[in-house]
């Protein structure tokens, strides 16, 4: 639906009455946000589509500003709980957590609806170093980063450091990518050439 057209009507639904208006905003700007873009939606078209008024939206959450912010925590909260999945799921086999990342992280970007990782997205739109969203997508990356890199050291490869600095920057440009050339380009490969990265790591001597 445009933006210009939303219609009363539309948001008047019995899904939209079970939930808090704190949550329906959440789940509104989650989705409007990662489709049309953080700058390009407005609080208004966000209060209207939860079925709420701005009013509502500022005594929840102060400003459209630490709206983005929870917006992008969601964010956080997801992947970690994905990790800690994996974790569970590959508890002596890092290697395997890696590449299973990595292949859920290739199915999430080649859905149709995909448009590429929602923290890089938004850290493109908020250049601001003080804004409260821009903080949480730092805070964010870091930690994927060292995630990655406690995993390589488990998994005895060599340079863990190094590698995951590769491993994370391969992730950014898949993402990249995908929308700039489309999911037939080099995104459709990313596991391939993650896997050809660690088996070289594998292969490499470590220094005693």
């Amino acid at each position: 639906m445009a933006q210009g057209t939303i219609q009363p009507k539309a948001i008047e639904s019995k899904a939209a009455g079970e939930k808090r208006p704190r949550e329906r905003i959440l789940e509104t700007a989650r989705a409007l946000f990662y489709r049309d873009g953080i700058r390009a939606v407005g609080v208004e078209v966000i209060a209207a589509e939860a079925g709420t008024n701005k009013m509502t939206l500022y005594r929840n959450f102060g400003s459209k500003e630490e709206l983005i912010a929870e917006y992008l925590r969601g964010e956080v909260k997801a992947v970690e709980r994905h990790w800690d999945d994996l974790i569970a799921r590959y508890p002596d086999d890092p290697k395997g957590l890696i590449l299973a990342w990595l292949k859920d992280m290739g199915a999430l970007m080649t859905r149709p609806e995909s448009r590429g990782c929602p923290m890089v997205n938004a850290a493109v739109e908020l250049p601001d170093s003080d804004h409260p969203g821009r903080k949480v997508i730092e805070q964010h990356k870091l930690a994927i980063r060292d995630r990655l890199a406690a995993a390589c050291r488990k998994a005895g490869l060599a340079h863990p450091e190094l590698l995951a600095d590769q491993i994370h920057m391969l992730v950014e440009g898949a993402g990249v990518c995908l929308q700039s050339v489309g999911p037939d380009g080099p995104s459709h490969r990313l596991v391939k050439i993650v896997e050809s990265l660690l088996e070289g790591a594998e292969k490499t001597p470590r220094k005693r």
